[in-house]
């Protein structure tokens, strides 16, 4: 692995151990002394094994280094265990509850520095990527500040809260060259139980469903959307602050309220100021590979409406039955909760044209529509974000597509909240004519924070 080349001189480093005198940095150095060895005139030097590779053996050089950023319950699973005896490659923790952090060091073991600001890890200059796993109200601020410091990253879903967060996101990473990959993974095939996503994406491609096309995504294609899990409450009376816990900086950009455990770890998500419950917890997973299968990357839908309890509460978030997502060229995402309100028609297609349907485990109607595209050109491979990281090479879920599947999210979100048909300019990306609307495109952070 090559080091990284930071587009702009980094902060100066804090002092968790000193340089090579000549300046040069580790994966530099361990070349260096590699070349030492065996020369008639340079004193002896013990190379520990794993420098060298070969097989069982990762050399330093080619170890992806990361640091995690929110270490709760998705961040843990971004921790990689540190082996005696090998590179590491957790180089950095950071979280603002101190028993999250404990925990978190603890696991990755040897060679790994805790922060409670995540400021303070991009200052370290040996760390390849960063591992982004905080609340979404956080995402665009630290993703923003990573770009800019020259690091790689790869974040949780959602992109970002708002969708200006997401514009602002999108076009720093494109302009400071870093690689960037949100955690879905139904754009490589890992949802609907249709495997490569391609498949369909070659039928769609082929004009055999015929135009426009609709799709479906909730209960009836098997899918969870969680609304009931997170929903927000709203009768939280406030709590005394935990004494492990640095509240102030877990609200960062987001309002001050009262504290009360539901508000964070995990159920955050049932309110506004950090996410949208379930509809963002799991929209960027549901809708990213159906972003990609309709070719929709490039473009947004132009209007939006949703059948939901109405009025939404200010702060928690509520319950709804379905939302539409209707594009230019008719095309329609049809979301549908299945958990409140009228239940989705049973026996429903994932994708259905004029010309036929898509079910699961790829029965279609006519059958054999799949295996007649079979033969046909796949398309692009889609890049993982590790091999995106060593060629440089832009990844599947890059910042672009990343923006644009997580717009659909933010909008259906808004959809909901703001209780009636939204009017959207995928181009210019704002509501047409709706100045009430275009204030939760670009909503307010508290100071000091701003993007």
């Amino acid at each position: 692995m090559s080091r990284r080349k930071s587009p702009r001189p980094r902060p100066a480093k804090r002092p968790t151990q000193p340089p090579p005198a000549d300046g040069i940095d580790r994966r530099e150095f361990g070349k260096r002394a590699l070349g030492v060895v065996g020369s008639a005139f340079a004193a002896p030097l013990i190379v520990p094994r794993h420098v060298w590779g070969g097989p069982g053996y990762t050399p330093p050089s080619e170890v992806i280094t990361r640091a995690v950023i929110g270490t709760g319950g998705m961040g843990m699973g971004h921790v990689v265990t540190n082996q005696p005896g090998r590179p590491p490659v957790t180089l950095a923790v950071c979280d603002v509850d101190r028993q999250h952090l404990a925990n978190a060091k603890r696991k990755a073991g040897d060679g790994c520095e805790a922060f409670s600001d995540w400021r303070h890890v991009l200052e370290r200059r040996d760390i390849d990527t960063i591992h982004i796993a905080t609340p979404p109200h956080w995402h665009a601020l630290i993703g923003i500040a990573c770009a800019q410091a020259g690091f790689d990253i790869l974040s949780e879903k959602p992109f970002t809260r708002t969708i200006h967060e997401g514009q602002v996101y999108r076009d720093t990473v494109a302009r400071y060259g870093r690689m960037l990959q949100i955690n879905t993974h139904g754009r490589f095939g890992n949802y609907y139980g249709y495997g490569a996503s391609k498949a369909l994406k070659k039928l769609v491609d082929s004009g055999r469903l015929g135009s426009p096309l609709t799709v479906r995504v909730g209960h009836q294609q098997g899918l969870n959307w969680k609304i009931r899990q997170w929903s927000g409450r709203t009768n939280l009376k406030p709590q005394p602050v935990p004494e492990q816990l640095d509240y102030d900086m877990w609200l960062g950009p987001a309002p001050v309220k009262p504290y009360h455990p539901h508000r964070v770890h995990g159920s955050f998500r049932g309110y506004w100021d950090y996410d949208g419950g379930g509809l963002t917890d799991m929209g960027q997973h549901y809708l990213d590979p159906v972003q990609y299968i309709l070719g929709k990357d490039d473009t947004g839908p132009v209007e939006i409406w949703a059948d939901a309890e109405s009025p939404q509460h200010p702060d928690a978030v509520g319950l709804w039955s379905s939302v539409h997502i209707r594009y230019a060229d008719g095309d329609t995402i049809i979301l549908e909760s299945g958990e409140w309100g009228k239940p989705g028609e049973p026996g429903r297609a994932f994708i259905e044209g004029p010309n036929g349907r898509v079910f699961g485990s790829y029965r279609t109607d006519p059958a054999g529509l799949i295996e007649e595209t079979a033969s046909l050109p796949d398309p692009p491979p889609l890049i993982n974000f590790e091999t995106a990281v060593r060629t440089r090479e832009r990844a599947g879920g890059n910042e672009s597509v990343s923006h644009r599947s997580c717009s659909l999210v933010n909008l259906a979100s808004l959809a909901i909240r703001i209780g009636r048909k939204l009017t959207w300019d995928p181009q210019l990306e704002q509501f047409v004519g709706d100045d009430f609307a275009n204030r939760f495109v670009r909503q307010p952070m508290r100071s000091p924070w701003i993007v």
